[in-house]
């Protein structure tokens, strides 16, 4: 058995791992595959030390099949084709573990992230963070789950209607996927991204329009589609500084932000044209259960195609050059590790 584990800054070690027996309220996958994140991108540069035990195994967007079950556990069989729903709120107060927010709670952890993660050749987590996944669902798509519950989330705290004009700020994985469940609620999106391959990808094999901002001024495109009035949301997915400038330039009076993005350190905004247009800033984290359902229910129903997100599978022991490339903005939107495939050979 083997497992990628978060060794020191920049540093991914291979090394063996033991497969664990669930407790009562646990169940044992075999992971099939796990989806490189933007969150691990921050753990491998460091940026999570606060949460991240070294040596750790990392990933959180995981697929797997059911191999052991707990003796509490009866909605879950042997067998069984999940997705994992990263989130233990065991450790948060009593009256938020029962609220509408428990995703969102004081206490609540991410698997991969404060605990030991699914980049492994077998994982052991509660049974109340799987979801079986529908003959439709292929264990492939089942990686990005995660992901897309993401998106489902932001769209949904967002408001999205029929008609709306919505700008998505960064063309990468989540903004991709925020992109086609906005485009599913019935709106006109645009999405703003610099990367060729990924504009490419948008563009001819998503049928998204894009801009380019180092070519085009967003600002100027988005009132001419607008007749001057401004989008009515657009959705900052980039955590970047750049980003946090321009959205509050885009959004009609009572139009809204959405924050979606990790910022690695404060960013500007001007908070005058929040004031004066009346915008409402939207902030999303996470996702709930609904949200992952909703995800796994678009997928299953052909309502969103996930095969031109997913632009390379490689092996478990090439998570270390992955991350190094897409740290180099390389060509490339999601990466999957096929780690089932990689135990196999």
């Amino acid at each position: 058995m083997h497992a990628a584990y978060y060794q020191e800054k920049q540093t991914i070690r291979m090394g063996r791992c033991h497969p664990v027996a669930p407790n009562p309220n646990e169940v044992q996958i075999q992971v099939a595959y796990g989806g490189i994140c933007g969150t691990d991108l921050h753990i491998f540069h460091g940026n999570m030390s606060d949460r991240v035990d070294v040596p750790q195994v990392m990933g959180h967007e995981i697929s797997g099949i059911v191999t052991a079950i707990g003796d509490n556990v009866t909605l879950i069989s042997i067998g069984d084709r999940v997705a994992v729903m990263p989130l233990q709120s065991s450790d948060c107060p009593d009256d938020q573990q029962t609220s509408d927010f428990w995703y969102v709670c004081d206490g609540l952890k991410v698997l991969g992230l404060d605990t030991n993660g699914g980049f492994q050749s077998y994982w052991t987590i509660p049974a109340n963070t799987l979801h079986k996944l529908p003959d439709q669902v292929s264990l492939m798509h089942g990686a990005l789950m995660e992901p897309l519950a993401v998106a489902c989330h932001a769209v949904r705290r967002a408001l999205i209607s029929q008609t709306e004009l919505v700008v998505i700020l960064g063309g990468g994985p989540i903004g991709t996927l925020t992109a086609l469940v906005a485009r599913h609620a019935g709106a006109n999106v645009i999405v703003s991204e610099i990367n060729p391959y990924r504009i490419d990808c948008l563009q001819n094999k998503l049928g998204f329009t894009v801009v380019n901002p180092r070519d085009t001024d967003l600002k100027s495109y988005v009132m001419d589609a607008s007749n001057g009035t401004g989008c009515d949301a657009v959705f900052e997915v980039t955590g970047n500084a750049t980003a946090a400038e321009i959205m509050t330039e885009l959004p009609r009076i009572h139009g809204r932000i959405i924050i979606t993005g990790i910022f690695a350190e404060p960013p500007r905004v001007d908070l005058f044209k929040i004031f004066w247009r009346e915008i409402n800033v939207i902030p999303t984290r996470l996702y709930n259960s609904d949200d992952f359902a909703q995800a796994v229910k678009l997928v299953a129903s052909e309502a969103i195609d996930l095969d031109p997100i997913i632009t390379h599978v490689r092996p478990l022991d090439e998570l270390q050059v992955s991350l190094e490339e897409i740290s180099s903005e390389a060509n490339a939107l999601k990466i999957l590790l096929d780690v089932i495939g990689s135990q196999l050979q």
